[in-house]
């Protein structure tokens, strides 16, 4: 134990404000936005994740994912933005490449480029060799990061478990009820008291 080097170690960002930063973004009808903030996006819902690097492999399956499922994010409130430490002209590339050819296609969500690679540090994801691990985080309409997941590189992440989340944060700011274990829409929540959880259990056996 006394060999081990605990200098680093990285704050959960869950239930702090989310990281601000200003950057450089290739928008949906792909012109550069330089002044890129993710604060402009106070009064929505955000979803932001990060992926390793453009022209890649396990990326384009997430990406293209996330946006065969945009409308469902959209008619939640909910904006999507993907970060990757590649430039903005490496992104309009990428989409720029047809999806037959590894590329993504027209993608209608914002690509941010951290080529800086701070916002991938401000985020606790940036690996040695300057790639960011596949880190998501659901952010409220306060700038509250309220869920956050890290995948390492070969681990595509699950769309529909990122809806299912934005649907039991809306529930519960909503209605006040808690979700439990494997809650999904339209399912029974829980009154956040031990009255609750003792009604719930009981219907739920």
């Amino acid at each position: 134990m006394d060999n081990m080097d605990f200098d680093f170690v990285p704050v959960p960002l869950v239930s702090t404000e989310a990281p601000d930063f200003t950057a450089t973004a290739v928008m949906p009808n792909n012109t550069f936005k330089d002044d890129f903030k993710l604060s402009d996006f106070r009064g929505k819902y955000v979803v932001m994740f990060f992926y390793p690097l453009d022209f890649t492999f396990v990326c384009p399956s997430e990406i293209i994912a996330f946006n065969k499922q945009l409308e469902d994010f959209k008619s939640r409130n909910v904006e999507v933005i993907g970060v990757s430490t590649d430039s903005h002209f490496s992104h309009l590339a990428w989409k720029n490449t047809p999806v037959e050819n590894g590329g993504i296609g027209d993608v209608q969500y914002p690509l941010v480029a951290d080529f800086q690679k701070v916002i991938s540090q401000d985020y606790g994801l940036l690996m040695d060799g300057g790639m960011a691990l596949r880190g998501t985080f659901l952010i409220d309409k306060d700038g509250i990061v309220q869920h956050s997941t890290v995948n390492n590189l070969g681990l595509g992440r699950n769309i529909d478990e990122m809806i299912r989340l934005v649907d039991a944060l809306q529930h519960l700011e909503e209605n006040g009820e808690v979700c439990p274990a494997n809650w999904t829409k339209g399912d029974d929540a829980m009154a956040p008291t031990a009255e609750g959880v003792a009604k719930y259990l009981s219907e739920h056996k």
